[in-house]
């Protein structure tokens, strides 16, 4: 992978560097600190912002990944920090944070529900790119929920959906939402064994119940049950509705309306008209993947009274690195195609010109 960072020289000391100074014969833009970038959102992250020359990405040497002396000067001398870490990991990271300046996304799931932080999903509603551009703390959303709340939150916003609805969310992930660990298995030495299919969660205690609530703005708890298929990734998320559990008589085409509506001007997220729905047989979870796209799809027998609403997205994608970098773009003023194609002539003229304090020396790889 080709990507254009410099890592911290930590043997040298610090100096200040005005960013608006040239570098031949383009100006350095915005620092940005990748903590925890040999993870797989993290390798995801950079291989999105290989190559773009609108920004300056720092990762850490491998010897200096775990060291808390040098995450804290890392992370306190850039302009956006992005966490690629576990939730306790991700905690420790904010709290030595001293500099202002310094603005977060978590990829982590630790403050997801979070009243101090801004919800970074730009779709979830009309002012949450906004909120997000303008935020210091913002929490990416995770797999799952990205899916479901595109779903349940416009239902919930027009009144449709009951407080009392017994909902119930299904979803499939490629192994890799498992991590290192779900690859290993399925792409290790023991791959011949691993399970083709497996549904987890048993115990309904799933950590993105909480954030799926909250976001999507449900007064009861969902139950939600999810499953990994031996696939590397992509997600296929479903929803089951009656009529019973929604406010007013409606139609699977009056659904599809109002996701329509809702989503025009999301450049990514597709909503299927009637004669997609109609000719699908199927739903494949790895349709999007390698894209920021989410595809949102209402099926229905309007003579039973039911109806099936389904997400499918890329986990790695719109489910996480793709998210990450849409955030990035709408925090540091770039076009929000950021994540798929080069879009480094995409700055817009809006963009906030801040100075960072830098390592006097850095090493190019």
């Amino acid at each position: 992978m080709n990507v254009d960072f410099r890592r911290f020289n930590f043997t040298n000391p610090l100096t200040s560097r005005n960013l608006r100074s040239s570098h031949g014969s383009r100006q350095l833009s915005a620092s940005v600190f990748i903590d925890g970038d040999q993870g797989t959102a993290g390798l995801k992250i950079l291989e999105r912002l290989s190559g773009r020359q609108d920004i300056r990405l720092v990762t850490l040497p491998e010897r200096l990944r775990k060291d808390a002396a040098a995450r804290a000067v890392a992370i306190n001398d850039c302009d956006v920090a992005v966490l690629c870490l576990p939730d306790e990991a991700a905690r420790q990271a904010v709290a030595s944070i001293r500099n202002p300046r310094v603005r977060v996304i978590d990829a982590s799931s630790a403050h997801r529900t979070d009243a101090d932080w801004v919800y970074g999903f730009p779709e979830m509603a009309t002012q949450q790119s906004a909120r997000i551009a303008e935020a210091l703390r913002v929490s990416n959303p995770g797999c799952y929920p990205t899916g479901a709340i595109a779903l349940l939150r416009p239902l919930v916003d027009a009144g449709c959906l009951r407080n009392d609805a017994p909902l119930s969310i299904h979803a499939v992930s490629g192994y890799s939402g498992r991590g290192r660990e779900g690859i290993e298995v399925h792409e290790g030495p023991g791959a011949a064994t691993a399970l083709p299919f497996q549904t987890y969660g048993l115990g309904l205690q799933h950590k993105h119940v909480p954030e799926i609530q909250l976001h999507s703005g449900l007064q009861g708890r969902p139950l939600f049950v999810p499953s990994y298929g031996s696939f590397r990734q992509g997600i296929a998320l479903t929803i089951p509705l009656h009529a019973s559990m929604l406010h007013r008589p409606t139609t699977a085409e009056a659904l599809r309306e109002l996701f329509a509506e809702r989503y025009r001007d999301q450049r990514h997220v597709r909503v299927l008209d009637a004669v997609q729905t109609d000719a699908m047989t199927r739903l494949d979870p790895q349709a999007l993947n390698g894209s920021n796209d989410l595809q949102l799809a209402v099926f229905g027998s309007d003579a039973h009274d039911q109806v099936l609403l389904s997400a499918v997205f890329d986990n790695l994608g719109k489910g996480a690195s793709g998210a990450a970098v849409q955030n990035l773009a709408l925090m540091l003023g770039l076009d929000t195609g950021a994540g798929e194609g080069d879009v480094s002539q995409g700055r817009l003229e809006s963009a906030t010109s801040r100075h960072l304090q830098s390592p006097a020396l850095e090493q190019p790889v």
